[in-house]
């Protein structure tokens, strides 16, 4: 478990929280109100500069991050045309989960999480929703959230058939590689990573196997399990989890979890995984903290720790990479 904080830290803690709130209840969503039954208010609040939307796991304000224009302008016309399908029909939940989503991807996670929660306001047994909401908590550090959310999730789609989950930033292919399952098994199995309880994590990242059908979900599952099996100190069990993994697979985005793992397998030089020639923040992130767990998990400490310090130097904070090395780091301090 990473260090529990002190009164003082849990009082600013608690103050931050609060003072996003408030910024969530400030700007207000007009498109809530009107979509969800309200009234819209007379007039949005203006915001001189971004507030942060949550607090990393270390104390450092963690401000959306900054877009190109032309990203900026393309996500901002797909949230106004997902507000608009919401206002169009409000009483289909997907056009929730889509306004949602559209929010996160321009950083704005507490307005989607505001969305989410009232969404499920009105259909309380929606997994989807649950998902979306769990996904979210992760983001803002929120574990505990994430994890009533998700095991919610998982409990209410035990019984249904499985389904694709379509991309809301597809691929190069355009094909969707996830699915409802895989997708609450495995940010369920994050979210108890991230918290230190692997137990849990493993019990999650096994449950995603059975639903990671296709070779980039297999790579993303087999990732976060092999590093769960390492810190349970079960070797074995994390060397059959590379048994399956090829040099020669059907990767269509999860390339940096593919080259990650065949770096436990002795087939790629850590160090070759550190290179940012060619690579995007997120993928900087993703290899970053696979090799520092990689020397955490051998037993060099100060390497570890140096290569988690540099992943928290990229500006990609909401990659699950850059969470984890937070909450190694907050475990090594």
């Amino acid at each position: 478990m990473y260090r529990p904080r002190t009164g003082r830290q849990r009082a600013v803690a608690s103050s931050r929280r609060d003072a996003s709130n408030k910024r969530v209840a400030c700007i207000g969503l007009t498109a809530l109100a009107l979509q969800f039954g309200g009234s819209a208010p007379a007039q949005e609040a203006k915001i001189d500069s971004p507030a942060p939307e949550a607090y990393s796991l270390l104390g450092r304000p963690l401000i959306p991050m900054a877009l190109a224009p032309e990203e900026r302008v393309k996500l901002q016309s797909n949230l106004d045309a997902a507000l608009a399908a919401l206002a169009a029909d409000p009483d289909d939940p997907e056009k929730v989960i889509w306004a949602g989503r559209r929010l996160a991807y321009l950083g704005r996670y507490r307005d989607a999480i505001a969305m989410y929660s009232r969404g499920l306001e009105r259909w309380p047994e929606s997994f989807k929703l649950l998902r979306h909401r769990g996904h979210r908590w992760i983001t803002l550090r929120e574990f505990d959230r994430a994890i009533a959310d998700l095991e919610q999730a998982a409990r209410l789609i035990r019984s249904r058939r499985d389904e694709v989950e379509p991309d809301g930033a597809p691929n190069s292919s355009n094909i969707p590689r996830s699915t409802s399952h895989s997708n609450i098994w495995y940010h369920l199995g994050l979210a108890y990573y991230l918290k230190g309880d692997f137990a849990n994590a493993d019990r999650c990242y096994r449950e995603c196997l059975k639903f990671s059908t296709n070779d980039d979900m297999l790579c993303a599952t087999s990732d976060w399990l092999y590093m769960t099996c390492r810190r349970l100190g079960r070797i074995n069990a994390a060397r059959a989890v590379l048994d399956p993994i090829r040099a020669e697979m059907e990767i269509f985005e999860s390339h940096a979890y593919h080259r990650r793992l065949r770096m436990y397998k002795g087939e790629i030089p850590p160090d070759s995984l550190l290179s940012t020639t060619g690579a995007t923040d997120l993928d900087i992130a993703t290899q970053g903290y696979g090799v520092g767990n990689w020397f955490l998990c051998n037993g060099d400490t100060v390497k570890a720790k140096a290569i988690f310090q540099r992943v928290l130097e990229g500006p990609y904070w909401p990659a699950f990479g850059s969470i984890a090395a937070e909450a190694d780091l907050a475990r090594m301090q």
